[in-house]
């Protein structure tokens, strides 16, 4: 049995372009896809919010473009990473509902709180598109955001790493990974898991963070079983 019945799971957008440094790759989506609908076939409820940085960051673009109107762009991104989401699950007859915070009613479903639960509880995965719909704040935030407005029992973040690291593995070969960390050290360390927004978020309204590695193969029904993979940010 599972030990989450509702979890909020965020991805970069990053791994939705698999290989490639830009845009979507087919097959890593349909893979990504699959994942998650075994743990929906389980009978738990999945509710995605999905970065848009295999198209474009906000903060990275705002170097050359003012900042307002490079989160709007970044925003942007994510309705076509949640829709190239939405497609794959709906082939597998896995029902799958895009709701924006941007409203574009052609496209997806504008975002309510009682909708989104109402999909949930009907079995559909719900991607959560459009950030916030606030510029200066980044996909972290708005995923913590949704968890806490949907009552997730956890917000679990797929990383490329295993987990929350004293300093980046990915360049420092010594680096030592926690097993468990509060939210006030993360903060307090500058620990780089997610912005401290979204930390703080969690930490006042104690919501549980696990931290795994998205590209080891069942990881996401490991950590949706209570298996002690990663990091629990608690």
């Amino acid at each position: 049995m599972a030990k989450y019945q509702r979890i909020l799971l965020k991805l970069s957008g990053e791994v939705m372009a698999g290989r490639s440094a830009f845009g979507i790759d087919g097959e890593r989506v349909a893979a990504l896809a699959l994942e998650i609908a075994e743990v929906v076939r389980a009978g738990v409820q999945i509710g995605l919010v999905v970065g848009g940085g295999n198209f474009i960051r906000g903060v990275t673009a705002s170097r050359d473009l003012d900042r307002v109107t490079a989160d709007h762009m970044g925003m942007l991104a994510t309705v076509m990473n949640a829709l190239a989401l939405q497609d794959r699950f709906e082939r597998m007859n896995v029902p799958a509902r895009v709701m924006s915070a941007i409203h574009m009613s052609q496209v997806c479903e504008p975002y309510t709180v009682r909708r989104a639960l109402r999909h949930l509880e009907k079995g559909r995965v719900v991607i959560f598109a459009g950030g916030t719909s606030n510029p200066f704040f980044s996909t972290d935030t708005g995923a913590a955001l949704r968890a806490l407005e949907m009552h997730a029992e956890v917000l679990a973040k797929a990383t490329r790493v295993d987990g929350v690291f004293d300093k980046d593995p990915l360049t420092h070969p010594d680096a030592v990974m926690f097993k468990q960390v509060s939210p006030q050290e993360v903060l307090a360390r500058g620990l780089q898991v997610m912005d401290a927004t979204a930390v703080a978020m969690c930490r006042d309204h104690h919501l549980p963070v696990i931290v795994f590695n998205l590209n080891v193969p069942g990881n996401i029904m490991r950590m949706t079983m209570g298996e002690s993979i990663g990091t629990l940010i608690c």
